[in-house]
């Protein structure tokens, strides 16, 4: 990834998108996300990306892992979907998965608070690093609202045309007939939810919803969710198979 590659590219997708990421769609979420990258929204984020890298401005992820989610967890293997809102701002720690940092770096407050409600709820040892690409590998689709964001500004990329992206690949995930697990923390996740068809009322899905788990929020209803045994408990229901948190 990282390498501009017209070929890997599903040709109707704008071509200043593509000049702008500097990656690839990945093959199983082409057909789902093809409509979204001929929006206006996204046409307009390939050239304002491109703009603010004119501009000297630092954006995390670095270019090559602004699709690491997607990469990781192709379509057809989407168990899970865990939603954030942008990528962390700080030096070295956004990789493309949502709440996930590196190797190296240290484990963000979030994360700790995910850490502590695993162990709560399934025994898992809480884990020194950051990574989840373990998860991601296992079908855990690690997803932010927007996939960059500028160093030092929370939430600076949003309403800039990644939301017609992120939205479109949540309700591709929605729209298949497998049931799948959604997991939403904090009102951000569940906006965006309410905006995708096929999570309402009906849906074959299952839906978990508790406040962030931000050490702002965490001790209101996150701590004691248990969302990671109830989510394998209906992936086995559903004979999909449990994730190894």
């Amino acid at each position: 990834m990282g390498i501009e590659g017209k070929a890997r590219w599903p040709r109707a997708a704008p071509r200043g998108i593509a000049r702008a990421m500097s990656e690839a769609i990945p093959e199983s979420w082409r057909a789902a996300l093809e409509p979204a990258l001929n929006t206006s929204e996204a046409r307009r984020l390939g050239g304002w990306l491109k703009q603010e890298e004119a501009a000297g401005r630092t954006i995390y992820p670095p270019r090559g892992h602004r699709l690491r989610a997607l990469e990781l967890t192709p379509l057809g293997a989407v168990k899970v979907v865990i939603l954030g809102q942008d990528p962390y701002h700080g030096p070295g720690q956004a990789h493309g998965l949502s709440f996930s940092v590196p190797d190296g770096v240290a484990v963000p407050p979030s994360l700790v608070n995910i850490y502590k409600e695993l162990e709560a709820d399934l025994g898992v040892p809480r884990a020194s690093a950051g990574n989840l690409e373990r998860w991601a590998r296992q079908g855990v689709l690690l997803l932010n609202n927007a996939l960059t964001v500028e160093a030092g500004r929370a939430g600076s990329h949003a309403g800039k045309g990644w939301e017609a992206i992120t939205d479109a690949a949540v309700a591709a995930v929605a729209a298949r007939s497998v049931p799948s697990v959604f997991v939403l923390w904090g009102n951000h996740a569940r906006t965006k939810a309410a905006r995708v068809p096929g999570l309402g009322p009906g849906t074959p899905h299952l839906v978990l919803t508790s406040p962030h788990p931000s050490p702002l929020s965490a001790h209101a209803g996150f701590f004691g969710s248990k969302p990671f045994s109830r989510a394998n408990a209906f992936l086995e229901e559903q004979g999909r198979g449990a994730i190894a948190w």
